[in-house]
């Protein structure tokens, strides 16, 4: 039994290791100066202030068929405010529930730590500790962690929050005239 579960554990860990490690090798600075392009056009797109909180074009819809309309145009409008409304609020649940940040945190480190042996043993002073001993013993503590720090419910406020932020703006917010002449021609 116990031979089984050995290349079971070592498989795992490599796979593990080695998925980490194509991911360490992505981060070349071609890669980080491609996202950072991809990121600054992203927010090229940003909306000013004075047009995403425009309170002249806030009205309440007529019908269904309207809500329908502006979200969709808004959506497409807006998305990169909405985007960055929910990593806001993604930011501010962290900061709110430190429980969860730290597990996270400690759980991301762990593993950068142990991939960082590239799959040697651990000689510690209390003994020789496999890769695989370490991933199981950050397992046992970082579920119960996890579990403690309520993410299900974390995650069900940051839905329910940027949802009725998102799509309360967006059914709200009216078109700009712009758009509705070009409509009717």
């Amino acid at each position: 039994m116990d031979s089984i579960q050995q290349p079971q554990s070592q498989q795992l860990t490599t796979t593990l290791t080695t998925q980490f490690g194509s991911f360490i090798k992505n981060l070349s600075i071609e890669n980080i100066k491609t996202e950072f392009y991809n990121v600054q056009a992203k927010f090229s797109n940003l909306r000013q202030p004075q047009d995403f909180f425009d309170v002249k074009r806030i009205s309440k819809p007529a019908n269904f068929s309207e809500v329908q309309q502006r979200v969709s145009y808004n959506l497409k409008y807006y998305s990169t405010n909405y985007a960055l409304i929910i990593v806001s609020l993604s930011i501010y649940t962290l900061l709110t529930n430190w429980l969860l940040l730290f597990v996270l945190l400690f759980t991301g480190f762990g593993i950068i730590s142990i991939n960082k042996l590239n799959g040697e043993d651990l000689v510690t002073s209390f003994g020789v500790l496999k890769a695989s001993q370490l991933y199981t013993a950050l397992l046992c503590v970082s579920v119960p962690l996890g579990f403690l720090a309520s993410p299900i419910s974390t995650l069900m406020w940051l839905i329910g929050t940027s949802g009725v932020v998102v799509l309360g703006h967006a059914s709200f917010m009216e078109k700009p005239i712009e758009t509705v002449f070009e409509e009717q021609v």
